[in-house]
C-alpha cells in the first residue's frame, strides 16, 4: 500500500554510540516485526532496506515496528545522512511494494539467541573489567528486543552504575548486538551492603 510521503513523519534520535542513530516513523514500518540487515545482498527484495543501503555509509539496518536504527560506518554527519535516510523512507513507501520481503522474518532473532548473544557479549567484553571492581552484570530477561540487566557485587549501589551501564555497558550491547533496542537496569541500587541510592 502506497503512502503519502507528504504526511510521513521522521524523527530522528541519536543513542550512546554516535555511529548509530535511531529514527522513528509516524506509520508503520514493520509492525509487530522487526528485522536486522548488514548487506545489500540481504537488502534485496525489501524496498526499504534496499534505498537505505543505497545511501553511502549505511553499514548496518535494524526495522522494529515504526523505528529504524542505523548503524554508519563513515565520518557523514547524522543531519546530512538523515535527510537521505528520510528520502530512502518516503520513496519506498511510495513505492506501494511491501517495505520488507516476507521471507526475512524469517531471520528475526528470538528471544532466546539475543540473551545467548548478550550473555557472550557481557561475559567476554564487560565482566572481566567490572570484576576487577567486585562486580558482575548479569542479563534477568528478554522481551522482545529489550534487554534486562542486573547490577551486583561492587556494581550495586555503585555511584558510577548509572554512567557505567549508560556509556560502557549500552554502548558495548548496542554495537555489538544492533536488534536489541532497549538495555534497562533492573537492581535495587538502595539494597545491598553498601548502598550509595536510599
Amino acid at each position: 500500500m502506497s503512502a503519502d510521503s507528504q504526511h510521513i513523519e521522521i524523527t530522528g534520535e541519536p543513542t550512546t554510540d554516535p555511529q548509530v542513530c535511531k529514527f522513528t516513523v509516524s506509520l508503520p514500518l514493520y509492525a509487530e516485526k522487526s528485522v536486522s540487515c548488514a548487506s545489500t545482498e540481504m537488502a534485496e527484495g525489501s524496498p526499504l532496506l534496499q534505498a537505505l543501503f543505497e545511501i553511502d555509509g549505511v553499514r548496518e539496518v535494524f526495522v522494529h515496528g515504526h523505528s529504524v536504527t542505523i548503524a554508519k560506518s563513515g565520518d557523514q554527519d547524522w543531519p546530512s545522512l538523515g535527510r537521505q535516510i528520510g528520502a530512502a523512507i518516503r520513496g519506498a513507501f511510495a513505492s506501494g511494494e511491501p517495505l520488507i520481503a516476507e521471507v526475512l522474518a524469517e531471520r528475526k532473532p528470538s528471544e532466546i539467541e539475543i540473551r545467548k548473544q548478550v550473555e557472550e557479549l557481557l561475559n567476554r567484553d564487560i565482566n572481566p573489567q567490572v570484576s576487577s571492581h567486585g562486580g558482575s552484570i548479569d542479563v534477568v530477561d528478554v522481551k522482545g528486543t529489550t534487554v534486562f540487566v542486573h547490577l551486583s557485587g561492587g556494581c550495586q549501589g555503585c555511584a558510577s552504575a548509572s554512567l557505567t551501564l549508560r556509556q560502557g555497558v549500552e554502548r558495548a550491547i548496542f554495537k555489538g548486538i544492533p536488534q536489541v533496542t532497549q538495555v534497562v537496569d533492573v537492581t535495587d541500587h538502595a539494597a545491598g551492603a553498601n548502598p550509595y541510592y536510599r
